[in-house]
């Protein structure tokens, strides 16, 4: 009798354990489902994205040769760039020329683990999305470099909050895409070529020019920092208007080099108390040596371009392509005869006046009203090509 109860008590204890771990094991299953599932839903909409079910993706083609609008420089007989000829001032400069330390200000504060993903920083996701569910401003961006260039070379501003959704699925896709056809130094490369960093300076080359006026290998680690800084935000941390907000910014770009250990305690403290010393030369069409003789082979190219092709049948165009024009100039006999002429002008000026002293007929006499002479100023340059070109593309002018 006693061992039927106890089979009886036994049995009964083996089926509530059996019980208990067909919960247990529901519960996991559906824990296991909480936590995985934003990552099935992740890689199902980057599947469906890649399929182009969010739009058109950039072709093979396009990822291999991206679009780029190369300024046309013209080059002195001593190598100096006279003047050039774009739509965007950029210049492409190479790795070689990039100096370490401005890479590394460019990790240190855009995207520390760039060499170790694949174009997408999972942690720094989490991280973002975490800092967005609790408010937090210290979370920090997830873009990685990668992206950041993805967006620069094939997406547009969207309209709407979700066009940006769908925009930000397009450049996960292609960065990586980008990714698996370039090196990171590549990609850093034509990311800092890329770039705008407003005052007409696109691409690290002519920012280096236009800010500082020199090379980008010459660049020192403030100036550097200065520029990897802008990349925030370049028309608020703008040196020319904001020079204060903008050295507090590179200070930042600083600090972080020195907590991921690019550069030591002394080199920081020694950096962070100089101040931005710019040498701004912005770059136009119609600033630099020989500017009429430009303006003359800038028509003579044109017909140039008109009756030669690139590789792919199309032809050359001098403000997108890149081209580099070898003239026999002499940029510091040029500059000599640009200074000898202004000297000069200032003289035939002065002699031009004192000529005229006293005569009450004379061009513009001391007593002629602004209000006279405004008029005949208005009337010659509504004669001029300029104007009459202006006019023709649309523009509104001064009536």
């Amino acid at each position: 009798m006693n061992k039927y109860k106890d089979s009886n008590i036994d049995e009964g204890l083996e089926l509530i354990k059996k019980d208990d771990f067909r919960k247990i094991k529901k519960k996991l299953f559906l824990l296991w489902l909480l936590v995985l599932s934003p990552l099935i839903i992740m890689i199902s909409v980057l599947s469906l994205t890649a399929f182009g079910f969010f739009g058109e993706l950039p072709t093979f083609e396009q990822l291999e040769n991206p679009q780029n609008n190369w300024a046309t420089e013209i080059v002195s007989e001593d190598s100096v760039i006279l003047g050039k000829y774009f739509y965007e001032n950029r210049s492409l400069v190479k790795r070689s020329q990039i100096p370490d330390h401005f890479v590394d200000a460019l990790l240190a504060t855009e995207d520390i683990r760039f060499r170790k993903h694949s174009g997408i920083d999972f942690k720094a996701l989490a991280r973002a999305v975490f800092g967005a569910l609790t408010f937090s401003k210290q979370s920090g961006g997830a873009s990685t470099i990668t992206q950041q260039l993805s967006k620069m070379l094939f997406t547009k501003q969207p309209a709407s909050g979700l066009g940006r959704v769908k925009q930000k699925l397009k450049e996960w896709i292609i960065a990586l895409r980008l990714e698996r056809r370039y090196t990171k130094d590549e990609i850093l490369t034509m990311y800092l070529n890329r770039f705008d960093w407003v005052n007409n300076a696109v691409g690290i080359k002519s920012a280096s020019k236009v800010y500082f006026n020199k090379n980008v290998e010459n660049l020192s680690i403030n100036e550097g920092a200065m520029f990897v800084g802008m990349l925030k935000n370049p028309s608020l941390f703008n040196p020319n208007r904001r020079l204060e907000k903008t050295q507090q910014r590179r200070n930042i770009v600083l600090s972080q080099m020195k907590k991921y250990n690019f550069i030591d305690d002394s080199t920081y403290n020694s950096c962070v108390n100089r101040p931005i010393i710019l040498d701004f030369k912005k770059e136009s069409h119609t600033q630099g040596l020989a500017p009429y003789f430009r303006e003359f082979l800038r028509e003579k190219m044109k017909g140039w371009c008109k009756v030669n092709y690139k590789s792919d049948g199309s032809n050359y165009n001098l403000y997108t392509d890149g081209l580099k024009i070898y003239t026999t100039i002499n940029s510091r006999l040029q500059r000599f005869a640009e200074e000898a002429t202004t000297t000069h002008m200032s003289e035939l000026q002065d002699d031009f006046y004192k000529h005229w002293d006293g005569y009450t007929n004379a061009p513009f006499p001391e007593d002629f009203e602004q209000e006279q002479i405004d008029p005949i100023m208005l009337q010659a340059m509504k004669r001029s090509e300029r104007y009459k070109k202006l006019k023709s593309s649309g523009l509104k002018l001064k009536k």
